[in-house]
């Protein structure tokens, strides 16, 4: 299965892993299902958000605002004052002489004048500053992800120069911005918008455009999801991430048909585990990915530490040893006792006090050398699978019923390979495969 299908199978769910990786600009997304697509996810305006402040309509927007805000619209006003004893501004005559009149005809120290003020709060400024305000608000609360230096950032917001800075400058300091009132929660209107997208100011006509399409994108139209993605299309960059991401939603379509259910999904970033849970009948089922799953008590770890020393091998003494080593020279590192990094998927079905696992290793590959080490380190992971520091296999099923392990691989179409029923202690899966056959091996562990 190659990068193109992959990319298709994963059209649906790609929004979901937007946080963690880079994509190059070409085709993607064809079939978004916004049917109750942002109830699917736990924070849907967010992923929307990043998408749209990545946009290079909305980043040459921002490059240029320092220069065009110097010709900002404004709205003159005529502004009558009374004073007594002062003259501010011009003269209304007419208007003295009636006001005279009517306080008192021998105070002649009393003027009406008129000022010219400038009104800042024009509809299509209330446009311009709601637009100003999501993209700077956005910025604010991706700067983690800036910070990492992700190059589908730098490649927008640093290439030349910080305009993350630029706009923060916009929005906080510069006095045509501050002068304009803060839009209420229902503005701009259509009205304001139509106005600001009629106006013969370029910039206003381009803000009312940009705010337009986020806001269709919010509401979950299918082209404006399309565009968007389309424009700032932001997913893993290297093809075995890729590989992972389209087994793990195999995964959580297989449940769903299963159970008839939907999975809660979370939004998968760097740090979080958990990416669905799916509650039915007092049953818990959790999908974690990569580095397994610490929050719930999920460890690999080897038990050469637990061993006495005399029933060690002479590899597994290396193994303690380089430990011991390690540990003593560095003073401030604490080094873990594991079968390897896991980079694995990991199913847990809760029933009552039990608990049972489905480890998946992925590798997209189809030589048969790395297919082996796949097959080494899924077997692996179940022997030293633990529960808050216990096995959860015994030494007579270390590797559990057969279908707790599953290792996916590339597609061998040259290679003649066992059927599912006849493979031993772990269930090896080919790309093609995995939509066909996944539901088989869950039935094993849900059951």
């Amino acid at each position: 299965m190659d990068r193109d299908a992959l990319l298709e199978q994963l059209s649906e769910d790609i929004l979901a892993y937007v946080m963690h990786g880079s994509f190059p600009e070409r085709h993607l997304v064809q079939e978004i299902a916004p049917d109750g697509f942002a109830d699917r996810f736990d924070d849907y305006e967010t992923l929307v958000r990043l998408h749209f402040v990545l946009k290079p309509a909305v980043v040459d927007f921002v490059e240029r605002l320092p220069k065009r805000l110097r010709s900002i619209k404004t709205q003159t006003e005529n502004v009558s004052t009374t004073t007594r004893g002062a003259v501010e501004g011009r003269i209304d005559w007419a208007g003295t002489v009636r006001e005279r009149y009517a306080r008192n005809p021998r105070d002649s120290s009393l003027f009406v004048c008129e000022n010219r003020t400038e009104n800042y709060d024009i509809d299509e400024n209330v446009v311009l500053k709601r637009l100003l305000a999501l993209v700077h608000e956005t910025l604010q609360d991706c700067q983690p992800y800036f910070e990492r230096e992700y190059d589908w950032v730098t490649e927008r917001w640093k290439e030349s120069t910080d305009l993350v800075e630029t706009m923060r400058e916009v929005v906080e300091r510069n006095v045509h911005v501050r002068r304009i009132r803060r839009p209420e929660v229902y503005e701009p209107t259509d009205r304001m918008l139509q106005t600001a997208a009629q106006s013969r100011s370029e910039i206003y006509r381009e803000a009312a455009t940009l705010l337009e399409e986020y806001q269709r994108t919010l509401a979950g139209e299918p082209a404006a999801i399309t565009n968007l993605l389309s424009d700032t299309a932001i997913t893993p960059d290297d093809d075995e991430t890729l590989f992972e991401l389209f087994v793990l939603f195999r995964y959580i379509a297989a449940v769903e048909r299963m159970t008839d259910e939907n999975f809660e999904l979370q939004t998968i970033k760097s740090g979080s585990q958990e990416v669905a849970r799916l509650s039915t009948n007092g049953d818990d089922i959790v999908l974690y990915h990569d580095n397994s799953a610490r929050d719930r008590g999920v460890s690999f770890e080897s038990d050469v530490s637990e061993k006495p020393s005399e029933a060690l091998s002479r590899t597994e003494r290396i193994e303690r040893e380089a430990r011991a080593v390690a540990d003593s020279y560095f003073r401030d590192r604490t080094f873990r006792s594991a079968t390897g990094r896991p980079d694995v998927i990991v199913l847990e079905v809760q029933s009552g006090n039990s608990k049972e696992y489905l480890i998946t290793e992925v590798k997209h590959s189809k030589r048969p050398e790395t297919i082996r080490r796949g097959i080494s380190e899924t077997l692996e992971y179940l022997a030293f699978l633990r529960q808050n520091g216990t096995l959860v296999h015994d030494d007579e099923s270390m590797f559990g019923n057969g279908s707790n392990g599953v290792l996916v691989v590339q597609d061998l179409p040259d290679d003649e390979t066992a059927p599912i029923d006849e493979q031993r202690s772990i269930k090896i899966l080919q790309a093609s495969e995995v939509d066909q056959k996944i539901e088989h091996i869950l039935r094993d562990v849900l059951d």
